[in-house]
């Protein structure tokens, strides 16, 4: 029987995957258009990154939406309608739909999103004076976090500045990398999602023939089986090209995982293995007390005593015989 992990630890888990900070989160409904159904989905804003999880209990996300390319956001049902209102957010690619349990909080909702993608709070909106601080407080992280992020250095700005040095632009994209990154070989990825596939089905990695580009391997359900494909991804100062029959150039290597999830209807999932973790601090065993040496006694061998031969022997003598004492008379006593 598998324990159920604290919400707290499956928080800190996501924000290691993720590396970005948590500003809002709750349960919602998302479809993306030409979807004829809502589904449940537990949602964080994070960052200016919308995440999606089946459940809160999921500790990696199988969706995501940046909120930056935003281009509108607009609700069909009106604030004071009592039904689940649903606000439709258009992408210069994509279109989705997320379905709110309520007005308040659909407009909740609506104001953290509109506010990260802008960084600017709406002004028309129906809130409370303590959610829209909370807003003003979020703003202002999130414009501080943009401005550390814009100096560090980029994949391409490391690879200017260090022409001589390619392992330099490579360690500098690590850190902004997918979490479903491996440093593995090819024939690597391909075994990993043939006996894995409840962990994932794309997974992006160094190329093979050159370690600043990159490589994607996914594997999808055909009715005819498992089908395992490979795709180039090539880096430059123009961002990071797909290369397909129609190349595709986006700026992010997150935007290249996010591409094959669109184009794939969400089929593919971001392949992560999941990672034990100790959950009890123990202390090592006091040392056992050294144990008295024991020194071996010598053995002596038993001494032989032997008869030595007849011939051998001294002769022997009779003893002398003394003279008796006589008295005065001259008899012995």
């Amino acid at each position: 029987m598998s324990k159920t992990l604290p919400f707290r630890v499956i928080g800190k888990r996501r924000e290691t995957i993720t590396a970005l900070p948590l500003y809002y989160s709750g349960q919602m409904q998302k479809k993306c258009k030409g979807e004829k159904v809502f589904q449940m989905y537990h949602g964080e804003l994070r960052g200016s990154t919308m995440f999606f999880y089946t459940d809160e209990k999921q500790e990696t996300y199988c969706e995501r939406l940046e909120l930056h390319n935003l281009k509108s956001m607009e609700s069909i049902s009106s604030y004071s309608e009592s039904t689940a209102p649903i606000y439709t957010l258009r992408f210069s690619k994509q279109e989705v739909q997320l379905q709110m349990d309520n007005p308040d909080t659909g407009e909740l909702w609506r104001g953290f999103i509109l506010t990260v993608a802008k960084l600017e709070v709406p002004r028309q909106m129906q809130l409370l004076p303590g959610q829209v601080m909370r807003l003003e407080e979020m703003r202002t992280a999130e414009e501080q976090r943009r401005a550390l992020e814009s100096s560090c250095p980029t994949p391409t700005d490391a690879s200017a500045s260090h022409s001589n040095s390619s392992e330099s632009a490579y360690d500098a994209t690590l850190s902004i990398i997918p979490s479903c990154f491996l440093s593995v070989l090819r024939e690597e990825a391909e075994k990993l999602l043939e006996q894995n596939p409840e962990h994932g089905s794309i997974i992006l990695r160094p190329a093979t023939d050159n370690k600043q580009h990159f490589s994607i391997t996914t594997r999808q359900i055909f009715p005819s089986g498992p089908v395992i494909r490979n795709y180039k991804i090539t880096s430059s100062e123009s961002g990071y090209t797909i290369q397909l029959d129609n190349p595709v150039t986006v700026q992010t290597l997150n935007e290249v995982v996010d591409h094959f999830l669109e184009k794939t209807a969400y089929q593919l999932k971001p392949f992560t293995m999941p990672q034990a973790y100790d959950t009890r601090i123990k202390l090592p065993p006091p040392p056992l007390a050294p144990k008295p040496k024991v020194i071996p006694k010598a053995r002596v061998p038993p001494t032989i005593h032997t008869q030595p031969p007849p011939d051998t022997m001294p002769p022997t003598r009779p003893l002398p015989t003394l003279p008796a004492n006589k008295n005065n008379s001259g008899k012995p006593l």
